[in-house]
């Protein structure tokens, strides 16, 4: 049994960290509007959410089974930065990635109930949460000196970098633009401000079609 929860700690945290770092690349590319037009924002919108509730089930099985399978991980290791006498930074980095990821979820469900930017500063504990998971996973995992680890882990690191840099580009461009030339704001109402970083491409879509 305690081997079986091994390789479930092993196999679960490494599809997490895929699932995290999915959810990551697929917000930057919706937030940028770089999604293409072959499918709908709604589609990319609901595989962000999908991947997210995902990562954070795999993360919880990856928690729930480390704890279980006689690693000397106890309940201090995973709920308290600091706490593991061992390898304590790779520890903190996954207690810390894992709170990051919870609450980038967690928040994404009571939204209306958040301010926009409130919500948006939670949301962006998403990118050092991914972060500090993938170096979590490195410095831990078993697997982390293999080659097929070290190849998927330039995958991961190419995938989530490149959206990562579009976005940065779309909002340095977006910054750089002269006055005189930006669009004339518009007016939200404050129930729907909250739901503009969702509704917006719907509304390009649907001025595209007039």
């Amino acid at each position: 049994m305690t081997d079986t929860l091994w390789f479930l700690t092993r196999s679960s945290g490494i599809v997490a960290l895929v699932l995290i770092v999915a959810a990551v690349a697929d917000g930057l590319l919706f937030s940028g509007r770089n999604t293409g037009r072959r499918r709908r924002p709604a589609w990319w919108m609901d595989l962000h959410r999908g991947l997210g509730g995902y990562a954070l089930f795999f993360t919880g099985l990856h928690l729930v089974t480390a704890f279980g399978a006689d690693l000397g991980v106890g309940l201090a290791e995973i709920f308290v930065p600091g706490a593991a006498s061992s390898s304590t930074t790779a520890y903190t980095l996954g207690v810390l990635a894992v709170y990051g990821i919870a609450a980038t979820v967690l928040s994404s469900w009571p939204k209306r109930r958040l301010r926009r930017r409130s919500w948006h500063l939670l949301h962006v504990l998403s990118l050092p949460a991914a972060v500090a998971a993938g170096v979590h996973a490195y410095q831990l995992g078993t697997d982390a000196r293999s080659t097929w680890y070290t190849l998927l882990t330039l995958g991961l690191v190419a995938v989530g970098s490149y959206p990562l840099a579009l976005r940065l580009i779309g909002v340095a461009r977006t910054r750089l633009i002269p006055a005189v030339h930006a669009a004339p704001a518009v007016v939200v109402p404050d129930d729907l401000a909250e739901l503009d970083v969702d509704l917006q491409p719907e509304r390009e879509l649907v001025g595209a079609g007039r």
